[in-house]
């Protein structure tokens, strides 16, 4: 079985995106298109290159209140544009085939079906919708070949705990969705502390391990000590919920660790990442952070990719693309062959547990219920 541990279906933006304030949502997409993809900008009349500086305050790129009114608006051909000093602004957002950031589940489908992959998980984030209800309805459309995990917002998990519940245990019990995605970073949008595993949160973290799903961390920091910490600190979480699986999503904080010439994640990552944890998985998302620096098969990968198949182990290891985003750059079929054709070093089996095997085994493929690790 092939399994894309990391995908995304992206709803129609016109409809909201979730949220009962459409101005809220707008904020949150005009956001992630400033800061978000390391995509080329220009000037539209004449294709000079330009920057996103005139969406948010460069010196505040994590801050609604940075934003700038600009016109900000989806467009064709997955771009968005913006107007300053009365010059359209274009950024390539998504690939040019897509419209108006706009990626439903048969398009992912009919990406999976030509390259040969069974089954995706659909991740999570507010830009492409928080619904929940859309991610039920795409699952729902292929269930043989989609699962999704659920979404409630970090910001209100310790001011409204009781209804964060009921809405998680709705997604999971009565929309059928296969596990939880978490994103402490949201909460600095919110001016809310972001100490997740701080006894404000037990509530929330009790019922979410009666649930009986694994949960999807998103950990980010662009500061190292501080990213070193929150390794601890899910490795203190895991210690405290020792039936829950967990996968780190996206893998290690990859631009933090690479320069022009190499990627090298230093010891003190693995020392503090809880990698010993049985329940432990991490996600092999390089190409989607490292593909516009080298060219594919970013062989600079390679010596990295052989650390964590060796420190950790690949029944640890999970293959995921971030499509659409990652067809950017590549195509779906280069996503998957960098691993596939290029680890000379992992043996046939091992690479099927990291290709799908681990997925299907976390997630309950073939099962009647969900398995743990």
């Amino acid at each position: 079985m092939i399994y894309d541990g990391h995908a995304y279906c992206a709803q129609d933006p016109s409809l909201g995106g979730g949220f009962e304030d459409r101005a809220e949502f707008d904020r949150f997409l005009q956001l992630f298109m400033a800061t978000s993809r390391q995509q080329p900008v220009w000037r539209k009349r004449d294709r000079m290159p330009a920057d996103a500086g005139g969406l948010v305050d460069p010196a505040r790129p994590w801050d609604f209140d940075a934003l700038r009114e600009a016109g900000f608006r989806t467009a064709e051909n997955g771009r968005v544009e913006w107007d300053v000093d009365g010059e359209t602004f274009v950024k390539q957002a998504l690939p040019p085939w897509i419209d108006h950031l706009t990626f439903t589940v048969d398009n992912l489908v009919a990406e999976m079906d030509y390259l040969g992959v069974d089954m995706s998980l659909l991740h999570r984030t507010p830009y492409m919708s928080k619904s929940n209800e859309f991610i039920a309805d795409c699952v729902r459309a292929y269930p043989d070949r989609i699962q999704g995990l659920a979404y409630v917002e970090e910001w209100l998990l310790a001011s409204d705990t009781d209804p964060c519940i009921k809405k998680l245990q709705h997604a999971i019990n009565d929309l059928g969705l296969h596990g939880y995605q978490f994103m402490p970073h949201h909460m600095d949008l919110y001016g809310v502390d972001w100490k997740w595993a701080s006894p404000t949160f037990t509530p929330f973290w009790d019922a979410l391990s009666e649930l009986g799903i694994p949960v999807f961390f998103t950990l980010y920091s662009t500061n190292y000590a501080e990213y070193l910490e929150e390794l601890r600190t899910l490795g203190r979480w895991m210690e405290r919920y020792p039936d829950v699986t967990v996968v780190q999503t996206h893998g290690f904080n990859w631009r933090m660790f690479a320069d022009e010439e190499k990627l090298h994640v230093p010891d003190e990552v693995y020392d503090a990442a809880p990698i010993d944890n049985p329940n432990y998985h991490i996600q092999l998302l390089f190409a989607v952070f490292l593909q516009r620096r080298w060219d594919y098969p970013i062989p600079q990968i390679l010596p990295t990719m052989e650390q964590m198949y060796r420190r950790i182990g690949p029944e640890k290891l999970i293959w995921g693309t971030d499509i659409p985003v990652s067809l950017l750059w590549w195509t779906y079929r280069q996503n998957l062959d960098f691993l596939r054709s290029y680890c000379d070093f992992i043996p046939q089996p091992d690479m099927d547990l990291i290709l799908g095997g681990n997925m299907a085994r976390i997630m309950g493929v073939g099962t009647s219920e969900r398995q743990e690790a």
